[in-house]
């Protein structure tokens, strides 16, 4: 079956990239890839470090760019069990809080708030959020009648992984 999505995983790149040139339609589509790769199990392997996005497919590989002024972080909270996880596999990480609504709360070191609001998080349990880069975050997320706050930043050679927010 995989062997006839590579065709569907072509289209939908096409269709990303469109007519536009410039480096805000990029980031745009980007964004818009990843979002379709988290939602789906489209392709064998996608993964995405601070810099780009690797997709694997039938003995291909595909390398793309992630935009200059955003880095992605993916973050799953979980109450009893987790993995290790540096750069986030949007194909295979699985965290345990799946298709639940969390209240999350990100604020720079300038007290600056980025994101305030309730969230559904994927069936994988991750987030997948858009953050600008190098500045250091903290996260605060509510769950039911638990709660978690980690620090976190979106430098050079980062994490885009954040398992280690356990709900207490």
């Amino acid at each position: 079956m995989k062997k006839y999505l590579m065709p569907a995983l072509v289209g939908l790149m096409v269709i990303l990239t469109g007519c536009g040139n410039d480096s805000a339609s990029n980031e745009i589509n980007v964004k818009e890839f990843v979002s379709q790769l988290s939602a789906s199990n489209i392709v064998e392997s996608a993964s995405i470090n601070d810099k780009n996005i690797v997709v694997r497919n039938g003995g291909e590989e595909e390398v793309h760019d992630l935009p200059e002024d955003e880095f992605f972080v993916s973050i799953a909270p979980y109450l009893t069990y987790t993995h290790p996880c540096e750069f986030h596999n949007l194909t295979g990480c699985q965290g345990e809080v799946a298709n639940e609504k969390v209240d999350v709360k990100i604020t720079d070191e300038q007290g600056k708030v980025h994101i305030d609001e309730t969230v559904t998080t994927l069936e994988n349990g991750f987030m997948d959020l858009w953050l600008p880069r190098d500045k250091k975050y903290t996260v605060e997320i509510s769950y039911q009648d638990k709660h978690t706050e980690y620090a976190f930043s979106t430098f050079d050679g980062d994490s885009t992984c954040l398992t280690d927010l356990q709900l207490k």
